[in-house]
């Protein structure tokens, strides 16, 4: 049953960002030979009209083929003879769509579960926070800077930068004044920095339609910050391999969320309704993943497309086929070795 719900998962993603190519493509009259969710073996598909839509074996993936896309082609409604600004929307609407699944997602998370504010409810009279003259009802309305709206964007905060310097904060006192404070962070047992701060488990919820969506908004916000952050890391170093995780040790994590569900669960009812918000707040996770992960300029992903699409765009020519066809081949090529990688490395993380 769990691997069910991790491949709807992965199945929801990727058919939303394989929906917005076909669509734009439609509305664009570009003939698409096939829309594809999963890769390999066909073990469902149907044809109407001129696209063949498939559901294949491995939930890793999907495509929407078009006429024209990889050659040149003699079809008025080849990808290749439409206006470049066209096909540039074509290829951006996959990345869109993600966001807007995101959006569409979290408006539900925080209608039904809220959101966890920056007010404090722990000030450990021993920590750094303390010192700099925070108090319990305090919030925290900036920190580094940086406007922060969700407590897990303050954690995100010190993962992501050197936690032993002071952090400059600014603070919503009880009375509704703010203050600006420097808190230095305390060194603990364990070798790392704490500000000395919490708050309850509890969510605030949003207030009415409006407050839904601008919060929504913040949670689709905070998972692409946290997202570039991440890659930011991966790329100076700051990630082990061990925190790195591709389908396999992503759907591993899911699947130990939904075993502790059932466990803290009381009833089959509880524990569906837990199981469904904890599955939409996965596909937020992943599809605003995959739709930044698709933005990088990397040659056979949507953001190396794009790249080539608005060299053409600029020099008003096209880059010659065979030449960019070369370049997306080498690029696929090295996805797919980084992929085998990854996939070792899940292996790896899952069970040794």
């Amino acid at each position: 049953m769990n691997i069910i719900l991790i491949i709807l998962v992965f199945g929801i993603v990727v058919f939303f960002h394989e929906f917005g190519h076909f669509i734009v493509a439609k509305a664009n009259h570009i003939a698409v030979t096939e829309f594809s969710i999963g890769m390999g073996p066909a073990i469902f598909s149907v044809k109407k009209k001129e696209t063949k839509y498939s559901l294949r074996i491995l939930p890793i993936g999907g495509y929407c083929m078009m006429v024209g896309e990889n050659e040149e082609s003699d079809d008025e409604n080849a990808f290749s003879n439409k206006p470049v600004w066209a096909r540039i929307l074509v290829i951006a609407a996959g990345p869109f769509f993600n966001f807007i699944l995101a959006l569409i997602f979290s408006i539900i998370l925080i209608n039904f579960c809220g959101y966890d504010d920056t007010k404090l409810s722990v000030v450990r009279e021993d920590g750094a926070a303390y010192e700099a003259g925070l108090e319990p009802g305090d919030s925290i309305v900036e920190i580094g800077g940086k406007k922060v709206h969700f407590f897990r964007e303050i954690q995100i905060y010190m993962m992501v930068n050197d936690s032993s310097k002071p952090v400059d904060m600014v603070i919503k006192k009880a009375d509704g004044t703010t203050k600006k404070v420097t808190v230095n962070p305390k060194k603990a047992e364990d070798g790392k920095y704490y500000l000395g701060i919490a708050r309850d488990r509890y969510n605030v919820a949003a207030k009415g339609v409006v407050g839904t969506v601008k919060y929504a908004f913040y949670e689709t916000k905070y998972w692409f910050d946290a997202t570039i952050s991440s890659l930011r890391m991966i790329f100076t170093g700051g990630v082990k391999s061990k925190d790195i995780m591709g389908p396999v040790g992503v759907g591993g994590a899911f699947n130990d969320i939904i075993e502790e569900v059932k466990k803290e669960s009381t009833s089959f009812k509880e524990t569906a309704i837990n199981i469904i918000l904890n599955m939409i707040n996965w596909c937020i996770l992943l599809s605003v993943n995959l739709g930044i992960m698709n933005l990088l300029p990397i040659p056979a992903l949507d953001g190396g497309r794009l790249l080539f699409l608005f060299i053409e765009a600029i020099r008003r020519k096209k880059i010659p086929q065979e030449k960019e066809a070369i370049v997306n081949m080498i690029g696929f090529a090295l996805l797919m070795l980084l992929m085998v990688l990854v996939f070792f490395n899940d292996i790896k993380n899952v069970f040794f």
